[in-house]
């Protein structure tokens, strides 16, 4: 008789029109290194139509689609011990019997991070740079003058709402350059904002001194609509507000209004509250809207980088070696 593979076993569980590219073929070939990976890959549809396919899985790995972590699957897979996710955010997906069973919890949200840092760094740098308002005046005047529109980066002020995972990397990739840069988060201290090169403010001032304000607060009741005319009018002549983060942040028919009546300033939105927005918004209408389809988190080969994070940490769980990127329950209130 065959002896069984003393390994844990891991079964992948997530939508399957992303599949390939968060888990390309190097990460599954070092998730069946760490694991014996049960197959074949499933959707939580599947799940839901097969009660056994957990019963002796250790170790869930997921991505989007993934399935919620309740009571009702948790009694259909009795020897669960850990969920790693290929994604950002986890609120969606574990709950208090999850947490209450003791279920380690990784997220892959520090992959998913880089690729919105580098985005929202460059876009930072062009915008300091007045680059968004002398394209609208090239458009507007088709010759070269506009080009006065545009100037240098050196003595440039940048404010970030929140030093998060994304925010403290944009803050990194602005260190040592030509701008200075302030944030307001109330759970940052000053030796942390000191390491980055950032001086911290309220928001109020953030707004009131930056020529380019960039958005990575997560979305929760306190921080939803919490952009709105008072923030927005404190805007300097000719500032920018760049939002990677979520859509609803913004009062958006508070930011219509003001850059309807302010030219001057530039909105850079990756995110909307409702994505697209209709077709009949006013998000569409105003030349100093620029939008863009939610675009600056993982695309194509970069979500590989998402699973291979969690191949990563499957290998750590199964060496008995402290996980890097797990997520506790006390972390959820700030998470978004």
């Amino acid at each position: 008789m065959a002896e069984e593979d003393p390994r844990i076993r891991a079964r992948l569980v997530m939508e399957e029109r992303r599949r390939d590219d968060v888990y390309p073929a190097d990460a599954l070939a070092a998730i069946a290194r760490a694991a014996r990976f049960d197959q074949p890959p499933i959707t939580a549809e599947q799940l839901s139509r097969e009660p056994d396919a957990l019963r002796d899985v250790d170790v869930l790995l997921t991505g989007w689609g993934a399935p919620v972590i309740d009571a009702e699957l948790l009694a259909r897979a009795p020897r669960l011990r850990a969920v790693l996710h290929a994604a950002g955010s986890v609120k969606h997906i574990v709950t208090d019997a999850s947490w209450d069973r003791g279920i380690e919890v990784v997220s892959a949200a520090a992959a998913n991070a880089e690729p919105v840092a580098e985005l929202t760094a460059a876009q930072i740098v062009l915008a300091a740079r007045g680059v968004a308002a002398s394209r609208r005046l090239y458009r507007e005047r088709r010759n070269l003058s506009a080009a006065h529109a545009a100037h240098g980066a050196t003595g440039r002020t940048v404010g970030l709402w929140a030093l998060g995972e994304i925010g403290r990397r944009v803050a990194e990739r602005l260190r040592g350059s030509a701008l200075t840069v302030l944030a307001h988060d109330p759970f940052a201290d000053a030796d942390q904002a000191a390491s980055l090169g950032v001086t911290l403010v309220t928001l109020e001032e953030l707004f009131e001194r930056s020529d380019v304000v960039s958005l990575h607060a997560p979305l929760l009741p306190e921080t939803t609509g919490r952009i709105g005319r008072a923030l927005l009018e404190r805007m300097p002549q000719g500032a920018v507000l760049i939002n990677t983060a979520r859509g609803g942040l913004i009062d958006e028919h508070a930011l219509v209004d003001v850059l309807r009546r302010r030219p001057d300033l530039t909105a850079q939105l990756d995110v909307t509250v409702v994505e697209p927005p209709a077709a009949d918004s006013e998000l569409w209408e105003l030349a100093n809207i620029e939008l863009t389809p939610h675009v600056a988190g993982s695309m194509g080969d970069d979500r590989g980088a998402m699973g291979r994070l969690v191949a990563d940490e499957l290998g750590r769980l199964a060496q008995g070696l402290p996980l890097q990127h797990r997520v506790g329950r006390d972390q959820l209130a700030r998470m978004a």
